[in-house]
C-alpha cells in the first residue's frame, strides 16, 4: 500500500508540474514583445539621432554663412572719395624761431 501512495503521489506531482510548464510559452512571447520594444527604441534613436545631426547642419550653414557676410563686408571698398592730406599752412616770413 505505500508503494501505491507513493506511486499516486508522484504521478500527481509529475502532472502539477506538467500544468505549470506554461511559463515557456509565456516566455517565448514575452521575448517577441521585448524584441520588437527594442527594435522601436533603436528606431526612435535613430530618429532623434537624425533630426539632431539635420540640426547641427542646418546651425553650420547658418554659421558659415554670417561668417561668408562678414568676410565679404570687411573688404567691401569704401565708397566715400579720397581726401587730399591736410597740410599746415606755412608759417609766416618775418617771425623767427627761438
Amino acid at each position: 500500500m505505500q508503494k501505491t501512495v507513493a506511486y499516486a503521489f508522484m504521478l500527481a506531482a509529475t502532472l502539477g508540474l506538467a500544468a505549470c510548464d506554461k511559463p515557456s510559452e509565456d516566455a517565448r512571447e514575452d521575448a517577441r514583445e521585448a524584441q520588437s520594444e527594442a527594435q522601436e527604441s533603436m528606431n526612435d534613436a535613430a530618429e532623434h539621432r537624425n533630426e539632431a545631426a539635420e540640426l547641427e547642419a542646418e546651425a553650420a550653414r547658418e554659421r558659415a554663412e554670417e561668417n561668408r557676410e562678414e568676410t565679404d563686408e570687411a573688404y567691401e571698398p569704401d565708397d566715400t572719395p579720397p581726401t587730399a592730406p591736410v597740410t599746415p599752412p606755412p608759417a609766416p616770413a618775418n617771425q623767427t624761431n627761438q
